[in-house]
């Protein structure tokens, strides 16, 4: 049977609100995750490459902080604090990487070839991962404004 484009539209849009409204955990576990994979990132670029440089352990020194960040979010009055810090990590982890990216993708788009592949595809992971949480983030805080607006009124 054919769909019209509104119905699939509105199933798209309750299946993506299911997604969006875990309930106040949702964010908070998104952030552990998040710290989770950025230190996996970061030991397997380190352990990976013949531990030659700690730089490979950038990520996961920014996904430490997060996953303790997001660990302290799953007490409620500690929530809001502890996300906002964890949003500053991670856009400061977006700026970082995304400083270091510029370089090899800057090489790559020259024609050239990258002197440390490796790098550069954990320098990119690392930012979209950091894009990816800082605008969930920053989606959930809206989310959480409107959300207090309508019970005030």
């Amino acid at each position: 049977m054919k769909q019209n484009k509104s119905s699939w539209r509105s199933d798209f849009a309750k299946i993506y609100q299911d997604f969006v409204n875990r309930g106040e955990l949702f964010v908070p576990r998104i952030t552990i995750i998040t710290g989770l994979f950025l230190i996996a990132i970061g030991l397997v670029g380190y352990f990976g490459t013949g531990m030659v440089s700690w730089t490979a352990l950038i990520p996961a020194l920014f996904g430490l902080p997060l996953a303790i960040l997001g660990w302290i979010a799953l007490k409620e009055h500690l929530r809001k604090h502890a996300m906002h810090a964890a949003v500053m990590v991670g856009l400061l982890g977006f700026i970082g990487a995304a400083y270091s990216f510029s370089k090899p993708l800057r090489v790559l788009l020259s024609g050239q070839e990258l002197e440390r592949p490796i790098a550069a595809v954990m320098q990119g992971i690392m930012v979209l991962t950091c894009a990816i949480f800082v605008g969930l983030c920053v989606k959930s805080f809206v989310d959480a404004r409107r959300a207090r607006a309508r019970t005030a009124e």
